[in-house]
């Protein structure tokens, strides 16, 4: 048997070696190789094997064989959380360097055994090409939902999630940047985010350290860009995170979620980043860590910047890909600084019986405005323990529908809209508000705040009322659980707005397919006007 390939040379003899396919215990006519800066991977048949590089790089060390045994394992048990479909075993490779032999033992060499999938059926490539849709980051934000609260927190005498540590990888990421950067006009737009980031992270650091104690700060997937997420059976699935550095995954599970909000800014979908991230917020309530949301995106839009840079600094690069390297760096750092210092609150609430498209129009308002929705329908039942699907089973004005359940809900609903606010987001608040003093409380809210304050009211016929809550109980798939009885009740419960409400008021007058008639009103324009113009 030949000795252990123990440096980069050697081992690139075995990986020339390991691209004849006769070396596999499988069908491998043809096998291609793939290189990155830390590893290589091997496209043979139905699998990829990766090798990790035996390079020392400071934030990681493959230089042992046994270190490099450990991470590949690292890397199933982590990545098989979200991709167990993917990521299959260890696989030892004996032999020689010249003649290797996958499955056998001595091992002078290990990787990571992976099933393979299309490259075109990444999500960076596919919403290159218009094939992602507004489901794919539903479904995405669900996932990650998911995964996040199945997570343990960090033991609270480790050092992961500290506002230390998260001040130090901010810092780190301007250092490193800085050396890269040639043009005074970089080094002023990275100059300038230092800036506000240091101001923003100033003002977060109490929350860093409260959210470390509510137990946000878990193990994540810790690189959760669209390159890294991949479309299999209509489903994301989320591969490659990171398992060379603990710290790099020990984060914030907002950290995680800006990282995907920041890739899709980036790619100008902000309409689809607002759907991903209200998605997340409605199933995990974590509303509060959306105050250090914009800390963690321009953190990862350095992150991003870097990586351009040092891409941009390679040698062997055309002119076009540096060109493109640099460029890209750029918008991240653009993106980053006007993420952090473009703040416009606005607080919208909505008016409407069931079925005149309350949600409907608050879905295309976070979408178009870029704003954080929180439903009285589900907010509702956080507050009793209870999914938003679930039946209450509580009847016209009793259980969680009764006075007292209904004044608790708007008081949270209050709550979370202050927290929004401050953190500098505008706000859609998606309830009924049929109540003046429920409307009053809301139109102070924004007074005390200082911001731009309107109301939504959507108008329908009868008919449509009651042909849409009776089609969607029947489909049994939304939070709200009011029926025909319901409509009645709150028909003649419901008290009109008053002349100084109308003057902040756009009505949208929403008959037909509830989605066609939002999409297609004429208010959108007025609301924009009322919040620009506050009167």
């Amino acid at each position: 048997m030949g000795d252990c390939p123990t440096d980069y040379s050697a081992q690139s003899r075995l990986v020339a070696a390991l691209l004849d396919g006769r070396c596999y215990p499988h069908p491998a006519r043809t096998v291609r190789l793939i290189e990155t800066h830390i590893s290589w991977v091997l496209l043979a048949g139905r699998y990829a094997y990766k090798i990790k590089k035996a390079l020392d790089m400071g934030f990681l060390n493959f230089t042992t064989l046994e270190a490099r045994r450990f991470f590949c394992a690292e890397e199933i048990r982590l990545n098989r959380r979200l991709a167990p479909k993917i990521y299959l075993d260890v696989i030892p490779i004996g032999g020689d360097i010249e003649t290797p032999e996958l499955g056998t033992q001595p091992a002078i060499e290990y990787a990571v055994r992976m099933r393979r999938f299309a490259f075109a059926s990444q999500m960076d490539r596919l919403l290159l090409r218009g094939r992602i849709l507004p489901r794919h980051l539903d479904s995405l934000a669900a996932t990650l939902a998911r995964f996040h609260e199945g997570l343990p927190a960090a033991e609270a005498g480790s050092a992961f999630g500290t506002a230390a540590a998260i001040r130090a990888s901010a810092l780190q990421n301007f250092e490193q940047l800085q050396p890269l950067l040639k043009q005074p006009a970089d080094l002023d737009a990275l100059s300038a985010l230092r800036r506000a980031s240091e101001i923003t992270y100033a003002a977060c650091e109490k929350r860093f350290a409260e959210r470390r104690a509510q137990g946000r700060i878990r193990e994540c997937h810790g690189d959760l860009h669209l390159g890294n997420i991949v479309l299999i059976g209509d489903e994301p699935i989320p591969f490659d995170g990171i398992e060379f550095n603990p710290a790099l995954r020990w984060i914030d599970v907002m950290d995680e979620v800006a990282f995907t909000v920041m890739d899709l800014l980036h790619r100008e979908r902000p309409e689809f980043a607002y759907r991903f991230l209200n998605a997340y917020l409605e199933a995990t309530g974590d509303y509060g860590g959306v105050s250090v949301l914009r800390f963690y995106v321009a953190y990862r839009a350095a992150v991003r910047a870097k990586v351009s840079a040092i891409r941009a600094s390679q040698e062997g690069m055309s002119k076009r890909s540096t060109a493109d390297a640099l460029a890209a760096c750029r918008s991240y750092l653009d993106i980053g600084e006007a993420y952090l210092t473009q703040c416009q609150p606005v607080l919208i609430i909505t008016h409407g019986l069931p079925g005149s498209g309350k949600s409907t129009f608050a879905q295309a308002a976070l979408e178009r405005l870029q704003a954080v929705r929180i439903r009285s329908d589900v907010e509702r039942k956080r507050l009793f323990g209870l999914a938003p699907s679930a039946d209450s089973r509580s009847s016209i004005g009793g259980g969680i529908y009764g006075a007292d359940a209904t004044r608790r809900t708007y008081a949270r609903l209050r709550e979370l809209a202050r927290g929004l606010l401050m953190a500098g987001f505008p706000v859609i608040v998606d309830a009924a508000f049929l109540k003046q003093e429920e409307r009053k409380q809301f139109r102070e809210l924004a007074h005390e705040l200082k911001v731009p304050f309107a109301i939504a009211s959507m108008q329908a016929s009868n008919i449509t009322l009651r042909a849409r809550v009776t089609q969607r109980r029947a489909d049994a798939r939304d939070a709200s659980e009011a029926d025909s009885g319901v409509l009645e009740a709150l028909h003649a419960a419901q008290e009109p707005l008053l002349p100084h409400e109308l003057v902040c008021t756009v009505e949208f007058v929403n008959e037909g397919d509830s989605d066609n008639a939002i999409s297609g009103t004429n208010g959108w324009d007025s609301l924009e006007k009322l919040l620009a113009h506050p009167k």
